[in-house]
């Protein structure tokens, strides 16, 4: 025979209790962003409201940077209807981070060569998950990971003495994995397999990549996710930028062939190339 439950005493037994990771996929961006947050010291209730912080903090780089919105500010940008100085302060802030990341890669990332006109979005969704990782950081919590499609911010533990582990999608097979890396800070990945030909030759203004795959691994996601797209188009040659950075790497080449380039920590699941010079 069981004993009846009431009401009160099955919802306590379906909330997770304090401590236990809280998951949450928000769709924004034109993707989605999941986060895994260990509160760590933080009740429940004060995870759950640094998450919606951090989830309102997307929510505004939506729609301050959304090329599909045809008012947003960077919009209004391109169509010369306003000027940077016009913008919100979010604009200049992005900006600037562009132009030091062109400085670094040599040009290969370029927003202002973009088809169309200025197109930051190879950097905003990485500055816009670090800025959501900062929030649920300064809330005290003891580990985080943000992934905004595949632009992954960590920051803590998962686990006490254990790093954040990201898995790499293999070009070859969606379904599994090229390799694991473990996480520095931010792991970003460039490629053809998820979205087709966006990436974009800045010296030629036409859609180009050298390369199937390129994941960047570092400690800031910003300027990891940029030096990917960099990466991707200029191939080869891109590995100089990314180790001059202190960054690694494990790229993809047009024949399949999988390498590490720098000091990229990979826990290996397929073939992957020596760190021979790329």
């Amino acid at each position: 025979m069981t004993t009846p439950t009431t009401a009160t005493e099955r919802a306590t037994r379906s909330t997770p209790p304090d401590g236990a990771p809280l998951i949450h996929d928000e769709p924004v961006m034109g993707t989605v962003v999941s986060f895994d947050i260990r509160p760590g010291p933080l009740s429940r209730a004060e995870a759950r409201l640094a998450l919606r912080r951090a989830c309102v903090v997307l929510a505004r780089a939506d729609a301050v940077f959304s090329l599909w919105k045809p008012e947003s500010p960077m919009s209004r940008i391109r169509r010369g209807e306003i000027a940077v100085g016009d913008a919100p302060v979010e604009v200049a802030e992005v900006l600037g981070r562009c132009s030091e990341v062109k400085a670094m890669t040599d040009g290969w990332f370029d927003p202002w060569s973009m088809p169309g006109g200025l197109d930051p979005t190879g950097l905003v969704k990485g500055w816009a998950a670090s800025r959501a990782l900062a929030l649920l950081v300064d809330a005290g919590v003891a580990g985080a990971m943000v992934n905004a499609g595949g632009d992954v911010a960590t920051a803590g533990e998962p686990i006490p003495g254990e790093p954040w582990r990201i898995g790499i999608t293999d070009p070859d097979d969606r379904a599994g994995l090229l390799c694991v890396v473990s996480s520095p800070g931010g792991v970003a990945t460039s490629g053809t397999y998820e979205r087709g030909a966006h990436i974009v030759d800045p010296f030629r203004r036409l859609p180009r990549t050298r390369l199937r795959s390129a994941t960047v691994v570092g400690p800031d996601l910003v300027l990891a996710d940029a030096m990917a797209t960099g990466l991707a188009a200029a191939g080869a040659q891109g590995a100089a930028f990314v180790v001059a950075a202190g960054y690694g790497a494990v790229v993809v080449d047009a024949s399949g062939v999988t390498r590490v380039v720098g000091e990229a920590k990979t826990e290996v699941t397929t073939a992957v190339g020596a760190r021979a010079p790329f």
